[in-house]
């Protein structure tokens, strides 16, 4: 069963910096890739960012791009979101989840595992 733990998140300006990590525990040979997504309360999961664990392939949603960068740790089984050029409307609940394809980790429907605590992310205007 895979164990999913995020942290990192906190209060920054806009226009700050944050990095997230998330440690996974009890990843399998199929779950080849690795996403962040973020939550306000009450609204679904959406997606942020998605990687193979390889960094082969790597997908980030049009709000984020040029602003996060995902990168990963295999040996350490972690993933990372480092977060520039902060924004207020960036202000969520940041999660992470494994997928057997960064492409499906786009559509969080496809993520594979239990939801996590998430860490929550808070920018100041």
């Amino acid at each position: 069963q895979v164990h999913l733990v995020e942290t990192g998140g906190g209060l920054v300006q806009a226009g700050g910096s944050l990095r997230l990590s998330c440690l996974v525990s009890g990843r399998t040979s199929t779950t080849l890739a690795i996403g962040w997504f973020r939550q306000d309360p009450g609204k679904e999961h959406d997606f942020v960012a998605a990687t193979s664990w390889n960094g082969d392939s790597t997908y980030y949603a049009d709000s984020v791009k040029g602003r996060f960068t995902i990168s990963t740790d295999d040996a350490l089984n972690t993933v990372y979101l480092q977060m520039n050029s902060l924004k207020p409307e960036d202000t969520a609940a940041y999660y992470c989840n494994t997928g057997y394809a960064a492409e499906l980790l786009q559509y969080p429907r496809n993520a594979l595992d239990a939801w996590g605590q998430g860490t929550l992310v808070t920018v100041s205007s």
